[in-house]
């Protein structure tokens, strides 16, 4: 499979700062990919990179088959993005702005109003922006990173501004996108937001990919304990904790709930001591790491 995003040995530099530092992935499609990391960690202009705005200073970059900085128009029609900060010309309408953004990349403009009806902004398609609220500024920026169905589409802080309920459909035509072909990828500090929605995660620190896996990948080379938390009958809880083995290993929420933290490991056997509890226990969960704490994890390990 030809990969769509193919980055070799990438190094940005500006002036003496370096940006982004040897980095290499490849991205397939159909792929949802979450890149992440803290603020100048080298994520936009990994961006940047992708859409040809700056070149690579050593390493090179190609996008559907492109050098994206080469002057090409054809991959360029293929991509679509929106920027962490949408801005528009505040005196045009919202169904101006799309037509705008549809003969820049040789589309029908006949095509926007399905658009329009897709991110919710039927009703206020002929309002001029400078009536907007933030979220329907944000939803107008992805209607325009939509034109042309992408096969590569590049969204910065994508749900800034979203409620949750819109937030919930965002996610929905990223699905839809993915299931199509495209490959789809989100740059965001809401960490909660990517965890069950993205297959691939790229951790960046200080220029550097220092993870690439999926969630699963990722928790097996980190090796965190999940959480398991049982819960039991009110004022039962010591009496759980003394028949897991070692009292101190769990911690008592509430006095109905004890929650272990076990390696991967040591998680059926303590499993199978909450089962051999019987009617004392009434619920078990386990809590694999999450995104949050694998990121601080691959962070912690990366600082020296």
């Amino acid at each position: 499979m030809t990969a769509l995003v193919d980055i070799a040995h990438a190094t940005k530099r500006y002036g003496t700062l370096e940006a982004v530092r040897d980095i290499s992935f490849a991205l397939e499609p159909g792929q949802t990919v979450a890149l992440v990391g803290h603020n100048g960690a080298g994520k936009t202009t990994l961006i940047k990179l992708m859409l040809g705005l700056v070149r690579p200073t050593e390493g090179s970059v190609r996008v559907l088959g492109e050098d994206p900085a080469g002057g090409g128009t054809e991959a360029r029609r293929q991509l679509g993005y929106l920027p962490e900060s949408v801005s528009f010309n505040t005196a045009l309408t919202g169904r101006e702005v799309l037509a705008f953004y549809a003969r820049l990349k040789s589309e029908p403009v006949a095509g926007i109003q399905a658009l329009l009806d897709r991110v919710g902004l039927a009703k206020a398609a002929d309002r001029r922006i400078g009536t907007y609220s933030k979220g329907m500024r944000q939803r107008l920026g992805l209607a325009q990173a939509l034109i042309g169905t992408p096969q590569l589409l590049l969204l910065d802080e994508p749900t800034t501004g979203l409620d949750p309920g819109l937030r919930m459909e965002f996610y929905e035509i990223v699905g839809e996108l993915s299931d199509r072909g495209a490959t789809v990828v989100l740059s965001s500090h809401v960490l909660t937001e990517l965890e069950e929605r993205t297959e691939r995660v790229l951790i960046v620190s200080r220029g550097h990919l220092v993870a690439d896996g999926t969630i699963d990948e990722l928790r097996r080379i980190a090796e965190l304990p999940a959480k398991v938390r049982v819960s039991v009958a009110p004022g039962e809880a010591e009496r759980l904790r003394g028949l897991m083995g070692d009292p101190a290993s769990g911690r008592t929420f509430n006095g109905h709930r004890v929650e272990f933290d076990v390696t991967p490991s040591e998680k059926i056997e303590l499993l199978r001591r909450a089962a051999g509890a019987g009617d004392l226990i009434r619920d078990i969960d386990v809590v694999p790491p999450s995104l949050d704490e694998l990121y601080a994890h691959f962070l912690r390990k990366e600082t020296p």
